[in-house]
């Protein structure tokens, strides 16, 4: 085995050494007649300027580039550049021989633009060599060549053309800088400048529309005054300007994306760079700048932008001519009511106004957009007064506890306002007078202003302006349901609240129970709040009657009543006891409960001891074993036996000379007999007797207003006729006016209501009457003086 592989490995060795030989002969024999190397083709190697392969396979160089080229064939030798030229072909255009004229294919003329520098380094396989090649600088006319390779073919000695497009060479001209690099440098940063003020001008400028530069140039500052009044100007040709801006922005834009391309000599690179510059220099820096300071930037730069207007006027003036007759005349900024309240609002921390004044401003501008129904007071929270009022003193002092001075009257219901009562209408009238409240509002006559509730407050307000009223009744037209529309009252409404709804803010004066009288909050206890019961007779009835049914009710008791007809009980002493506090009583009738004890006058088997006459209102009267039942009404009286019942013993005038021993009594004894606080204060004096029993009941069907006189105040009213119709002795008023001087005045207390009968000359009742008529005297003077002075204090 290891013989038989010694053989065959001797054999291989020697047919690959006969091979080898071989071809050294046949490689010597072709270097000799050189017939058989062939070019294939050729590819660029390097260029020290820009060359290109373009899509059709064609070679691009640049004019006067060194480059490399490697050939491709068989049996290339170094001395294969000696079989390679170029010869010129025509232009670009006519290269498929689309401009009519035939290319040079035979190659009979050699160019002298490329040269063929040195041998062809060859590779070790020898199908490659590199030769070096040298483009000279085309002439000035011409743009670009193209070459054709020629290749010699040694055997037949020729040469002929490669390839239709393989062997195709094109130079072209140079590209060159429009300017020097650093001029070129200079005019881009002159650009970005120019492109960026003309941004930040467009902005700056345009947002100074001609209304707010009218503003500046009246309130604004010195400086900003200045600015203005050199801007307003060209502002006012707001479309001019406007073209002129933009046409010189796009124009600078375009010139440094040009310059920029030409410097770096890369589209997409001139285009990132210009892109980068323009937004940063050019948009971002100045219209951030100029959107806070564009007026001194447009001020100090408006030399430059008159400059631009007038180079660039024959393409922006006629521009701007078009769009002022299709947009018509700019007018700048105008706010409205409802923009200027919400301008006010936004820009509240930064302006100089306090919050009293932003206030007064909002409330003035926001005057016609509210109506009278936002700001009334409701009719349910108004203080009224009943046309049927009595001006008596509680009456007086309600109208005053109130604060108002204008006072809404009404008739039956609080929605029926009928006249408008003025506090100072009041000024002479007398609470004792019990003056009704018609009699004064009918007197003076105040227009009652009615608004309806959709008015607008500026024109309440010139209404309440006019003087005819400081206060109007708010109304509208209801016409909901069933039925006729009416007239539906809603509230009050003041000049005072229109003000307040001006200044937004609550005017309260001493007298205000409520900061707002819609939100119905309260004030703070109005510790100085005056009370007018210092000016109150204790004396005073609780329950109101108008001096009509006052003196009625008397005339009524005088003629038609047996007790109290003037021979029992003098005029004058019956109309004290109709103005006692209690002798004028109402009951007030529930629909809930009609058999309520509080309703009944009477009662059958209950004993009383007092007179009723009905004055106002129904009641029900069921007498007798059967229950006889009727209803009477006014000027109806029942317990007369209770009056009559037996009376009270009363010694004649001869025994009032017990009187005289007031002079020996004890001090604190004449202090109890002195004490004396008005006529009606003895009234009230109880003395025993026996009471009435009814057999009948009295019922009250209605509110309900009578007449109560007990037993006790008719005998004391008897007593007080009598004495008052019973002569006095000069010695007797002298001993009285000696008690009063020697009566300390504190004395002057109600001692007398408890008093009882003395054993010797009347009771302790009829004392005090006298006393008090001796004190209502005066000094000693004259019997008829005596009983003058008596009558006027009645």
């Amino acid at each position: 085995m290891a013989t038989d592989w010694s053989g065959q490995r001797f054999t291989l060795t020697f047919l690959l050494f006969s091979c080898f030989f071989a071809g050294g002969q046949t490689e010597a024999g072709v270097a000799e007649l050189g017939g058989g190397t062939r070019i294939l083709g050729m590819r660029l190697e390097r260029s020290d300027k820009p060359a290109m392969t373009t899509d059709d396979g064609v070679i691009q160089v640049t004019e006067g580039s060194k480059t490399l080229f490697r050939f491709y064939g068989l049996q290339i030798l170094p001395e294969t550049s000696a079989l390679i030229k170029f010869t010129e072909l025509y232009d670009d255009g006519d290269m498929h021989g689309d401009g009519g004229a035939p290319l040079n294919r035979n190659c009979s003329e050699d160019t002298k633009d490329i040269v063929v520098k040195g041998g062809m380094n060859v590779s070790s396989q020898s199908t490659t060599g590199v030769l070096s090649l040298h483009f000279k600088p085309l002439r000035k006319s011409e743009m670009e060549k193209v070459f054709g390779l020629c290749v010699r073919d040694s055997l037949a000695d020729k040469w002929h053309m490669l390839g239709d497009d393989d062997g195709w060479l094109r130079v072209v001209e140079e590209k060159k800088s429009l300017l020097p690099l650093w001029l070129q440098v200079i005019i881009i940063s002159f650009l970005l400048v120019l492109s960026g003020m003309f941004s930040g001008l467009n902005l700056g400028l345009m947002a100074l529309d001609p209304m707010e530069l009218r503003i500046v140039q009246s309130c604004g500052t010195d400086k900003e005054k200045k600015y203005a009044r050199k801007i307003e100007p060209i502002r006012r040709k707001g479309n001019y300007l406007l073209c002129s801006l933009l046409l010189g922005n796009v124009l600078v834009n375009t010139t440094l994306t040009i310059l920029l391309d030409d410097l770096i000599g890369s589209g997409i690179g001139a285009v990132v760079a210009s892109t980068s510059g323009i937004v940063i220099f050019g948009e971002i820096v100045p219209q951030a700048l100029c959107s806070r300071h564009g007026l001194a930037v447009g001020a100090n730069t408006i030399m430059v932008t008159k400059l631009f207007m007038l180079l660039t006027f024959p393409l922006s003036w006629p521009i701007s001519k078009i769009l002022d007759c299709v947009l018509g005349q700019e007018i700048g900024t105008v706010y409205n009511r409802e923009k200027l309240v919400e301008m006010l609002k936004v820009t509240e921390p930064y302006n100089d106004l306090v919050k009293e004044e932003l206030n007064m401003i909002q409330g003035a501008l926001e005057l016609r957009t509210k109506t009278v129904e936002d700001v009334m007071t409701p009719i349910s929270n108004c203080f009224m007064i009943h046309s049927d009022a009595v001006l008596d003193f509680n009456t007086m002092s309600e109208i005053m506890e109130s604060g108002y001075t204008r006072i809404p009257v009404f008739e039956e219901e609080r929605s029926n306002i009928v006249d408008v009562l003025f506090v100072k209408d009041l000024a002479f009238v007398d609470p004792d007078d019990c003056t009704t409240l018609k009699t004064i509002t009918k007197f003076y006559n105040h227009p009652v202003h009615f608004v309806f509730h959709d008015t607008k407050l500026d024109s309440m307000l010139e209404e309440f302006k006019k003087g005819k009223s400081h206060l109007a009744i708010v109304q509208k037209v209801n016409n909901e349901g069933e039925g006729d529309p009416f007239y539906e009252v809603l509230g009050l409404v003041t000049l005072e609240d229109v003000i307040e709804e001006i200044i937004k803010s609550e005017i309260l004066d001493e007298s205000d129970l409520y900061t707002d009288n819609r939100n119905r909050k309260k004030v703070a206890p109005n510790k100085n709040k005056r009370d007018f019961s210092a000016f109150k007779h204790e004396s005073e009835s609780k329950v109101k009657i108008s001096p009509q049914l006052l003196l009625a009710a008397h005339r009524f008791l005088a003629t038609e009543v047996g007790l109290f007809s003037p021979s029992q009980i003098s005029d004058k002493v019956l109309l004290r006891i109709l103005r006692h506090p209690d002798v004028i009583q109402e009951i007030k009738f529930h629909e809930s409960d009609k058999r309520s004890p509080q309703h009944y006058v009477y009662q059958r088997g209950k004993a009383v001891d007092y007179f009723v006459l009905i004055l106002q209102g129904r009641v029900e009267v069921e007498a007798g074993n059967e229950n006889m039942k009727f209803e009477t009404g006014p000027f109806s009286f029942y317990g007369v036996m209770a009056l009559s019942a037996p009376t009270l013993e009363f010694r004649s005038p001869s025994h009032l000379s017990g009187l005289n021993r007031t002079a020996s009594l004890s001090g604190a004894d004449r202090t109890e007999c002195l004490s004396v606080s008005g006529s009606n204060s003895q009234l009230n004096n109880s003395v025993p007797s026996p009471q009435y029993t009814p057999d009948f009941y009295v019922r009250a069907l209605t509110d309900l207003q009578f007449v109560k006189i007990t037993r006790a105040q008719y005998q004391n009213g008897l007593m007080a006729s009598r004495l008052d119709s019973t002569p006095q002795s000069p010695e007797s008023g002298h001993n009285m006016a000696r008690m009063e001087q020697t009566t300390p005045p504190a004395a002057t207390t109600d001692a007398g209501l408890d008093s009882t009968p003395t054993e010797n000359g009347p009771d302790e009742t009829t004392l005090l009457l006298l006393n008090e008529q001796n004190c209502l005297a005066g000094p000693p003077r004259t019997t008829a003086n005596h009983h003058s002075q008596s009558e006027n204090s009645i």
